[in-house]
């Protein structure tokens, strides 16, 4: 298991809803207290919820959300 992505709970569920579509199965830690005291879980209550999927599809996950980040700067900059 490894962490792919860590944000705010709106952001780890977005990057967790890409990658399911996908079929990677994915898990999000501190989910509940990411989103009641985010400061316990990360500095400053920053990347406080973790998105963690299997190693073995870490290749596959990274380009998925780094597409989505390209479309994403594309659509606020047209």
């Amino acid at each position: 298991m490894i962490e792919i992505f860590a944000g705010s709970p709106v952001e780890a569920r977005l990057v967790e809803n890409l990658l399911n579509d996908a079929n990677i199965h994915t898990f999000l830690k501190d989910e509940l207290m990411g989103s009641i005291a985010p400061w316990q879980v990360a500095a400053g209550g920053a990347g406080s919820v973790k998105v963690i999927i299997d190693s073995l599809d870490y290749e596959q996950a990274i380009q998925i959300i780094e597409q989505h980040t390209r479309n994403w700067e594309e659509a606020q900059n047209s």
